[in-house]
C-alpha cells in the first residue's frame, strides 16, 4: 500500500509540474525553469512553515480562531524580532505566498512586489544567526530576466502562471508525504531537461533510492550519531536522509556540507529548510572542497555519505602545499590532476569520527587503475580502512550509464577483511533506467551485515588475497560472476539430430513414393 500511495504522490507531483512546464514552455530554458519552480516552491513552504507555526502557538493559547494570514502587517511587525530569533527569519502577512497568489493577476507590478518580498525575507536574518543561511537565497530567481518575456507584462504573465501552478501542487505537510517532494521535483525536472541536467564536470544527481542505500550502509547498528557530512552535497538530498532514516532528533549537533556551484548551493540550503531543519541545525558552505575545505572546525564526523563528481580534473601536485596537506600527506601521493576521485575519498576518510562509517558512490575506475591511485588504495587497504566495496547495476544514475561502486570505510574495524558485494542484478528496469527497489535494498544491506560468502553474490576477502591482487578492489576480481549461459547436453542434441535426419530420410522415402506413382 505504502508503495502505491508514494507512486501516486509522485505522479501527481509530476503531473503538476509538467503542467508549469506547458504554461511556460517557449520562453524559460529548461534549467532557469528548474530554478524558478524550486525557488518558487521554496517560497511557498516558508510561508506556510511560519504560518503554521505561530497558528499553532496561538491555537494553543486558546485563541482558536487566529489565522497570521489575515493579520495586518502593523500588527505582525511587533513580533518580528522574537521570530527572527526562533525562526531565523519573518515575512509580513502581506508578503505571504498565499496573499501574493491572491492578488497576482491584478498586480500589473508583480515582478517588483515579489522581488521587493524576495530582498525582505533574506534582510528579515542579517545581522542574526542565520543571516548566512538566508544571504542570497533567492539569486537564481530573477523575475526581471528576459528569459520569462521581453516585457514587463509577459513576465508577468508567466510568474502568474507559475505561482498558480505551485498553489496547485498537493504538497500537503511536507513532513508527512511518503515520498520527498522537493527531491523529487528536483529529480524530475533534471530528468524533463536531460541536455543541461547538471552533467558538467561529472556530477549526476544521486537517485533517492541509493540516498537511501548509501546513508543505510553508513548508519548500520546506529540509532543517532553526532554529525553527518557530505563533502560533495549537491542539493543536500543524502544528508537530508539520515535526517529521515535516524530521524531528526537522531543527529544530535547537525548536518555539514560543502558544494562548488553556488546554484545546487542554494538549492541545498533551500531544501534545508523544506525539510523543516533549523538554521542552527545545518551549515552548509560554498567552496572547493578539496583545495579550500570549510569545515576544519567541525570535523570529526560519524557519518559520511557522498556522491562526488565521477574523474574531474583538480590542482594536484601543481599545489606543492597540498602532499603536506593532513588530509592527503599520509597517503604520500596524491590522487592524479585528471581524476580526483580518490582526492575525495582521502578526504573523507580524514574527517571521519574513530566511530563512525563513510559511504562513498565511485567511479569504477579507481578501483583497479595503476600508478597514484593503485598507491592510495595500497595505503587503504594496508591501514584496514576499507570494510566493504559493493558493485551497483548499470544505468541507476540519471545521465550516465555506467555501473558505478560503493565504497564503505571505517575507522574501528573489528577484522582485517573487505567484504566485496555483486549487486549488479539487485534491481528492476523502469523505462531506461534501472531502478533499486525496497526489497534489492534490504537485500544488499543483509548481505552487508552478515559478511559472509555467497557465491556469485559476495566475498570476504583477506588482507592476503588484497595484496595478492595488487590491492585490485574490483568486485569482479574476488568474486566470480555466475554463468549463466544454457547447459547443452551433446550426447542428448546428437540423438536428437539424429532422429531429425532420420524423420527427413522417411519423409523423402514417402515425397519419392508419390512421384514414382504420378509418373507411373
Amino acid at each position: 500500500m505504502a508503495d502505491i500511495k508514494k507512486e501516486q504522490e509522485r505522479e501527481e507531483l509530476h503531473r503538476a509540474i509538467w503542467s508549469i512546464a506547458d504554461d511556460l514552455r517557449g520562453s524559460v530554458d529548461g534549467w532557469d525553469f528548474k530554478s524558478y519552480v524550486l525557488g518558487t516552491m521554496f517560497y511557498r513552504f516558508i510561508s506556510e512553515n511560519l504560518t503554521t507555526y505561530i497558528n499553532n502557538g496561538e491555537h494553543r493559547a486558546g485563541n482558536s480562531d487566529f489565522d497570521y494570514a489575515r493579520m495586518s502587517d502593523e500588527e505582525a511587525e511587533v513580533a518580528r524580532d522574537g521570530l527572527v530569533e526562533e525562526k531565523g527569519f519573518f515575512i509580513l502577512p502581506s508578503e505571504l505566498f498565499c496573499n501574493v497568489c491572491e492578488k497576482a493577476k491584478d498586480d500589473e507590478n508583480l515582478n517588483e512586489t515579489l522581488e521587493k518580498i524576495f530582498n525582505h525575507i533574506e534582510e528579515s536574518a542579517k545581522g542574526s544567526e542565520a543571516e548566512s543561511d538566508f544571504a542570497g537565497l533567492f539569486d537564481d530567481f530573477d523575475v526581471n530576466s528576459n528569459k520569462l518575456g521581453a516585457t514587463v507584462a509577459k513576465r508577468n504573465e508567466k510568474l502568474v502562471k507559475l505561482l498558480e501552478g505551485v498553489k496547485n501542487m498537493a504538497l500537503g505537510d511536507y513532513q508527512s508525504n511518503t515520498i520527498d517532494a522537493f527531491g523529487d521535483a528536483y529529480e524530475y525536472l533534471m530528468t524533463m531537461y536531460a541536455s543541461n541536467a547538471g552533467k558538467s564536470g561529472g556530477e549526476f544527481y544521486t537517485p533517492q533510492e541509493v540516498s537511501e542505500l548509501l546513508t543505510r550502509l553508513a548508519t548500520v547498528g546506529k540509532t543517532e550519531v553526532n554529525k553527518v557530512y557530505d563533502p560533495a552535497c549537491g542539493s543536500g538530498s543524502l544528508l537530508l536522509k539520515a535526517s529521515k532514516i535516524l530521524g531528526k532528533d537522531g543527529v544530535r549537533q547537525g548536518y555539514y556540507g560543502q558544494e562548488i556551484n553556488i546554484t545546487t548551493y542554494n538549492l541545498c540550503r533551500i531544501n534545508m529548510f523544506l525539510h523543516d531543519i533549523d538554521y542552527d541545525k545545518f551549515n552548509i558552505a560554498c567552496e572547493d572542497t578539496l583545495t579550500a575545505p570549510q569545515h576544519w572546525d567541525d570535523e570529526p564526523f560519524e557519518v559520511i555519505v557522498s556522491n562526488p563528481p565521477y574523474s574531474i580534473k583538480w590542482v594536484g601536485d601543481d599545489d606543492a602545499t597540498l602532499i603536506n596537506d593532513p588530509r592527503f600527506a599520509p597517503a604520500g601521493v596524491l590522487a592524479p590532476k585528471s581524476k580526483a576521485d580518490l582526492a575525495f575519498i582521502m578526504h573523507s576518510l580524514s574527517w571521519l569520527a574513530n566511530n563512525g562509517t563513510a559511504s562513498i558512490v565511485c567511479f569504477p575506475g579507481v578501483m583497479y587503475r595503476g600508478g597514484a591511485e593503485q598507491k592510495i588504495r595500497k595505503y587503504l587497504i594496508d591501514n584496514n580502512f576499507i570494510d566493504c566495496i559493493i558493485q551497483l547495476p548499470s544505468n541507476l544514475f540519471f545521465g550516465t550509464s555506467i555501473a558505478t561502486c560503493i565504497m564503505v570505510m571505517k575507522k574501528g574495524k573489528k577484522d582485517n577483511n573487505t567484504l566485496f558485494i555483486d549487486a549488479t542484478r539487485e534491481c528492476i528496469k523502469v523505462t531506461n533506467n534501472n531502478k533499486l527497489t525496497d526489497e534489492n535494498i534490504e537485500r544488499i544491506l543483509s548481505i552487508f551485515e552478515k559478511r559472509e560468502d555467497e557465491q556469485y553474490i559476495a566475498h570476504l576477502a583477506s588482507y592476503d588475497e588484497i595484496r595478492e591482487n595488487d590491492y585490485n578492489l574490483s568486485v569482479s576480481t574476488y568474486v566470480e560472476a555466475e554463468d549463466t549461459r544454457e547447459v547443452i547436453d551433446i550426447t542428448e542434441l546428437n540423438k536428437q539430430i539424429s532422429e531429425i535426419v532420420a524423420r527427413e530420410q522417411i519423409l523423402r522415402d514417402e515425397i519419392n513414393k508419390i512421384i514414382e506413382e504420378i509418373e507411373g
